[in-house]
């Protein structure tokens, strides 16, 4: 670790690549099975209009102009680097391989593009998607991100996630066996759901070799049905000192070479209902880095 305290993708991209990359989101225009009906419909409770890719791209542009707009929109801090091209919104697997071979090729075409990253379900990777994949890992640098969220049986009712943890598991046991990097996002702050629970998903992540993990605050936003639930409901949200000292506990557990992608998450600031705390990233993220000094602890030490 040397003087880190966890390990962060800045961290790995460094390591690796001996240079900053950026991610640059982009929208490949797809949908989901938990939306258009085939598993169910109305989406996960807490995911967007946008399917959670909010600051993605256009859909309506090619992934080449995509590419280009986003990196209009850095130029000043990030001129000339190298880029993730990452497939955030919706299912990104889930769509005929003809269109998902196209996609992904005409993003790893651009010039500055280093790599790939594809968000989709665990129960979006059928063999000849999961070939594909293959293929591209081969020759690229490409990581798949799953929505894992939770492994309480109740939560997952709750959030209309619409498939089992076991689907998480065998997907894992797949994307490993062809040694594909996995990222798993995990919620923190989910309607009823325990600290142990959370500590819990966090544990199995670590037993199924996810390459790296985001862990998330829950945000409740205007256009989700989670903000129709929250209003009905009115469950606990986190304080940031809960979120804090959770994040932390788990970092303890995660192992050394798992890399941590994110630590909290983003909303549009007009969006965002609660917590409202969430806001301010950097003092998210100081307090985290601060907190782990106070207790003189870092990822893996209590793995």
């Amino acid at each position: 670790m040397n003087n880190r305290r966890f390990f962060s993708l800045n961290d790995y991209f460094k390591d690796k690549f001996n240079e900053k990359i950026y991610k640059v989101s982009l929208d490949g225009g797809f949908t989901c099975p938990n939306r258009d009906g085939k598993v169910a419909t109305g989406g996960c409770l807490f995911c967007s209009e946008s399917g959670s890719g909010d600051f993605a791209g256009n859909k309506t542009e090619s992934i080449n102009s995509q590419i280009e707009q986003q990196l209009n929109l850095i130029k000043d801090k990030f001129p000339t680097g190298k880029v993730i091209a990452y497939f955030q919104n919706f299912t990104n697997t889930y769509g005929e391989i003809k269109h998902l071979r196209k996609i992904f090729y005409e993003a790893l075409a651009h010039e500055r593009v280093i790599g790939i990253a594809i968000g989709t379900r665990p129960d979006c990777l059928p063999d000849e998607v999961l070939d594909l994949l293959s293929e591209i890992n081969e020759k690229y640098f490409l990581w798949i991100e799953l929505g894992l969220q939770t492994i309480d049986e109740k939560v997952i009712k709750i959030i209309n996630r619409a498939y089992s943890t076991d689907v998480y598991i065998d997907a894992m046991k797949k994307l490993n066996l062809r040694n594909i990097k996995v990222v798993t996002h995990l919620i923190l702050g989910l309607p009823e759901e325990s600290k142990e629970g959370t500590f819990n998903a966090a544990l199995l992540v670590a037993r199924e070799k996810s390459w790296g993990i985001k862990l998330h605050s829950l945000h409740i936003l205007k256009t989700t049905p989670l903000a129709r639930y929250y209003e009905k409901q009115k469950f606990k949200v986190l304080t940031k000192e809960e979120y804090i000292e959770m994040i932390v506990d788990i970092i303890e557990v995660l192992p050394k070479d798992m890399v941590i992608h994110r630590l909290t998450g983003d909303g549009k600031s007009e969006d965002v209902i609660e917590p409202l705390w969430s806001l301010n990233k950097r003092d998210v993220l100081n307090r985290i880095e601060k907190e782990l000094k106070n207790r003189n602890t870092h990822q893996g030490k209590k793995e």
